[in-house]
């Protein structure tokens, strides 16, 4: 399938830098019936929903994978993106042309100069789309607490932010703002930005509604933002993410469908981890493992109902999930709609609600 099929052209003032203040004051774009288009505001998604609903919800919590460094003189910015072990990250790398293998990365903040710097980590690879391969030089078990010292939150490369050294460094409220708020499991380097909109009040007024909540894990990649290069879909290599499914959730997710009650996921994150944990017959099963599963038009969901996920990039893997969803004509006239009313694109931006329409 040709990837220029899924492009179109976006006015980057509508692009999103921080997120609505409150979060639920975010607009909804309804499109939860088919022939109809409805503005609302994220608050208004328990006067959508039914009572008997089951939410998907994404609970990965974002580590802050970014990281900036020194190679003698050379500055590099790192972004985390799939571990190999304790010590060992593939990662994305600005500049890193001149890096060799055995070179040295020292990480620095504004608080921590390079030269006084005791976290650092040395090149061991690099392989063209797979980045860098770089090991730390610390204990497994002190990453963590220099990630949190070192590191910050890795939002993705269409929100500008300034760096060490060049103003107010991390004046935004990243560090909260890019984490919803039922966050628990660390090792996602990208947020299920579907999320990002609720707040402990709409969570109430689903309970209060008779909405049932679910959770899932998939620990998101940074290469879950990158634009396809290849001309065709079918020469695209997608990143592996690691994601897990309990016994209980698959159980109450198949019980939900043979009552016949809707599946939401929101993102689609949620929904890539349902469907590569599903058999032919629609069946979810556990899960524990890596999925690369690559979504495109012409696929037949065999879980999901509807999806709550926000407005994507141009030629990107997320905008052709959500066209296989909901129709790549209905997704170009609903973006179309979007964009002629103002709503904001991409991770901080507004939300949308669909109808599946491409079902097993």
């Amino acid at each position: 399938m040709r990837v220029d099929i899924f492009d179109f052209n976006l006015d980057k003032s509508l692009i999103a830098d921080k997120p609505a203040d409150p979060r639920d004051a975010s607009k909804l774009l309804d499109l939860s019936e088919e022939g109809r288009i409805c503005d609302r505001h994220f608050y208004d998604l328990p006067d959508i929903l039914q009572k008997g609903d089951v939410l998907v919800f994404n609970d990965t919590k974002v580590i802050p994978a970014r990281l900036y460094g020194k190679r003698g003189e050379a500055l590099v910015e790192v972004t985390l993106y799939h571990p190999l072990d304790g010590r060992l990250w593939w990662s994305f790398i600005k500049n890193s042309k001149r890096l060799k293998p055995n070179d040295k990365v020292v990480f620095y903040t504004d608080e921590t100069a390079a030269e006084v710097s005791e976290f650092f980590a040395i090149v061991r690879e690099k392989n063209g789309e797979d980045g860098v391969l770089i090991e730390f030089g610390c204990e497994p078990d002190k990453l963590g607490f220099y990630l949190e010292k070192y590191g910050s939150m890795p939002l993705p490369p269409y929100i500008k932010r300034d760096k060490p050294g060049q103003g107010l460094w991390n004046r935004y409220n990243d560090k909260e703002d890019y984490q919803t708020v039922y966050a628990k499991y660390e090792g996602a380097v990208a947020a299920p930005t579907a999320g990002l909109h609720f707040t402990p009040r709409v969570l109430e007024a689903l309970d209060k509604k008779g909405v049932e909540r679910v959770f899932l894990t998939l620990h998101v990649g940074a290469g879950t933002f990158l634009p396809v290069k290849s001309e065709d879909t079918k020469d695209h290599k997608m990143h592996a993410e690691y994601g897990i499914i309990l016994p209980e959730t698959a159980e109450r997710i198949n019980k939900a469908k043979k009552e016949g009650r809707r599946i939401i996921a929101v993102g689609t994150t949620s929904v890539r981890l349902l469907e590569s944990s599903a058999d032919e017959k629609g069946v979810l099963h556990p899960f524990v493992g890596e999925t690369d599963i690559f979504i495109t038009p012409g696929y037949k969901f065999r879980i999901i109902d509807m999806i709550i996920t926000n407005f994507h990039l141009p030629k990107s893997t997320l905008f052709m999930l959500i066209c296989a969803i909901a129709g790549t004509e209905r997704m170009k006239e609903a973006y179309a709609y979007a964009m002629s009313h103002q709503y904001r694109f991409y991770s901080y931006g507004d939300s949308s609600i669909l109808k599946c329409v491409n079902k097993i």
